[in-house]
């Protein structure tokens, strides 16, 4: 059956780093744009960042809350992504999942991300705090 594989989450402290990783199990993840969600306790999934296809032009976007401070990735196989977060906050705080993004080869707006995510991971969970 397809699915994401996250891992790295953690405790971390505020100004701290983590890095994200996720893996695609059961089919090619290159066709599709992947994207960064999280869900923090009582919240609503919100898309965080994505990434397009190599097999596209297009590029990477982040939701405002996070721009300047986390960057995206893929290998060059396009089966794996990272999600880089540094200078983390308390704000941060969530179950972090990704997703295929079905149908889109290049990222939608990052709030629109969630109607096309697809093929999800289980999540992992990220807490930051002293």
């Amino acid at each position: 059956q397809p699915k994401f594989v996250e891992s790295g989450g953690g405790l971390v402290q505020p100004g701290g780093s983590l890095r994200l990783s996720c893996a695609a199990s059961g089919f090619t993840a290159d066709y599709y744009a992947i994207g960064w969600f999280r869900q923090a306790p009582g919240k609503e999934r919100e898309g965080v960042s994505c990434i397009s296809s190599s097999r596209s032009n297009g590029g990477a976007d982040y939701a405002d809350s996070v721009k300047g401070r986390f960057t995206i990735s893929r290998d060059k196989a396009g089966n794996t992504a990272w999600l880089q977060m540094n200078s983390v906050n308390p704000e941060d705080t969530a179950v972090y999942y990704c997703a295929a993004l079905g149908g889109r080869q290049t990222c939608p707006l990052i709030t629109q991300m969630r109607r096309y995510a697809e093929v999800w991971g289980q999540g992992t969970p990220v807490t930051v705090s002293s």
